[in-house]
């Protein structure tokens, strides 16, 4: 055989259909967790009403207005994830480990000398808080005896000739002889699968991260009102390798040994979102919060590429590589509104427990021209509005804290696979202050489920994974 060649041009909607940005895109940006310094992780990214923390620049910035003092932080990071597989009877597991930087920040606290207005003091603030990480390492395995990915790429490709091919999938199955024309019809196909019966696996693995530079501004009002603003740049980076491969491991099929699918692909974003918040003390014991997140504008540049190779009948053996392909496209994400409610005690403890609203239907991605309009549609009807709830708490036995902890994020699925696809965090911690010296510890379990499909869910069985991460955060800070 001679290796065949793509004869014709390559549209833009048929050059990314391998790699096309969808639902899963807006909702990886959307669903931001809690990160920052290891104070606000201990006590699940709960205190909206409480404020005194950095990481408050970027859930509720009133709590800027808090700051008595100016205030430095840095918090290093260690996260792992584990990944548990169920795939047609099957199961693996795979993990991953990162270093990152939790937060990073300054507050500058100034005190009126003219109070007649009833401001106390004003704040400025400048921080960086690690808001999501897509760090992961996932294997998938199993045998087949119904379906291949083969014959996601016959029905793309029936009823058409090889010029008008993608060149990132099923282009690249012509090219390696994974499917023939039929004799009767060129424009129809058969795959060199007969009878199914291979081993499928699928290896993925994932890194990068969303993080966001607060830059703020709070004051104090009779020590009753505090109120903030915050103007958020968000950085998104995801990149994510992956090889899918079919095997016949049990020599049962003729003709056809195996082959191996390999894409790249690398996202890069830059986003702005504004927020604004308040918290009310009616007493000395009681705090009221409340935060609005406007949407958040990320523009992003896409960079992918593809190889696949094919091992067929005496070991005839085909490869062939994409060209390097690239979009432009921007996410915006939900509004958000968070209300919170906190309690000191005897300046010994310290609770507070809050109430995130968002509406994830209202996620949507752009690009011009615009090709999301069926993604988009597909958005409003899988995803739906939910709650997320954050309790957490601390105890002082000066110059000891203890601070626990528990988040629950409500699934955003309106229906299907993943309709009780919630996530919770378990967190806990420990704080040392002296003087003008400090030093917290936290740990965060998060626990949650998600079911996918190795292509498309028409015919492949569903993929059920298990996912189990730990953070590990260190904050050192001072104050002067």
């Amino acid at each position: 055989m001679q290796k065949r060649i793509l004869t014709g041009g390559i549209g833009l909607l048929c050059a990314i259909s391998s790699f096309a940005q969808n639902d899963i895109d807006a909702m990886r940006y959307s669903q931001i967790t809690f990160g920052g310094t290891a104070r606000f992780a201990s006590m699940a990214g709960s205190m909206g009403a409480l404020g005194g923390d950095v990481s408050t620049l970027s859930f509720n910035p009133a709590g800027i207005a808090v700051f008595k003092k100016t205030e430095f932080s840095i918090t290093p990071s260690v996260f792992s994830q584990t990944t548990t597989s169920s795939y047609l009877g099957s199961t693996s597991s795979d993990r991953k480990l990162n270093f990152n930087l939790g937060n990073l920040g300054m507050v500058l606290s100034f005190k009126l000398k003219d109070t007649t207005t009833g401001w106390k003091s004003l704040n400025f603030g400048i921080g960086y808080n690690r808001t999501n990480n897509f760090n992961n390492r996932m294997d998938v395995k199993g045998d087949n005896t119904k379906n291949s990915l083969l014959d996601v790429y016959v029905a793309n490709a029936n009823g058409h000739t090889s010029d008008n091919f993608d060149g990132f999938s099923t282009g690249l199955a012509w090219t390696t002889y994974l499917f023939n024309p039929q004799a009767a019809d060129s424009t129809y196909y058969y795959h060199v699968i007969p009878n199914y019966g291979e081993t499928q696996r699928k290896s993925t693995d994932t890194k990068g991260g969303m993080g966001e530079f607060a830059f703020s501004f709070g004051g104090n009002y009779k020590e009753k009102l505090l109120v903030g603003a915050t103007l958020g740049i968000v950085k998104a980076r995801y990149e994510e390798e992956s090889t899918y491969e079919e095997t016949d491991t049990q020599d049962t099929i003729a003709g056809f040994n195996s082959f191996k699918y390999v894409t790249s692909l690398a996202s890069n974003g830059t986003g702005v979102n504004f927020k604004f918040g308040m918290i009310v003390k009616p007493n000395d014991w009681l705090r009221l919060g409340a935060a609005i997140h406007s949407p958040t504008a990320i523009r992003f540049t896409d960079s992918y590429s593809s190889y696949m190779e094919s091992d067929l009948d005496n070991n005839v053996r085909y490869a062939d590589t994409s060209a390097d392909g690239s979009f432009k496209y921007s996410v915006i994400t939900p509004f958000k509104a968070i209300g919170s409610i906190g309690f000191v005690i005897n300046k010994m403890a310290l609770i507070n427990a809050e109430y995130e609203y968002v509406d994830y239907s209202y996620a949507s991605l752009n690009s011009h021209p615009n090709v999301f309009t069926d993604v988009n549609t597909s958005i409003r009807s899988k995803y739906t509005s939910t709650g997320n709830i954050r309790v957490g708490g601390e105890v002082r036995f000066d110059p000891i804290a203890f601070r626990l902890g528990y988040a629950l994020y409500g699934s955003p699925f309106k229906n299907g696979d993943n309709v009780s696809a919630y996530r919770s965090s378990y967190t806990a911690g420990l704080g040392y202050r002296v003087n003008n010296f400090f030093i917290d510890f936290a740990y965060v379990l998060t626990k949650f489920n998600e079911t996918n499909y190795l292509y498309d869910p028409a015919i492949s069985s569903a993929v059920k994974n298990n996912y189990k991460n730990s953070s590990f955060m260190l904050t050192i800070g001072a104050r002067f």
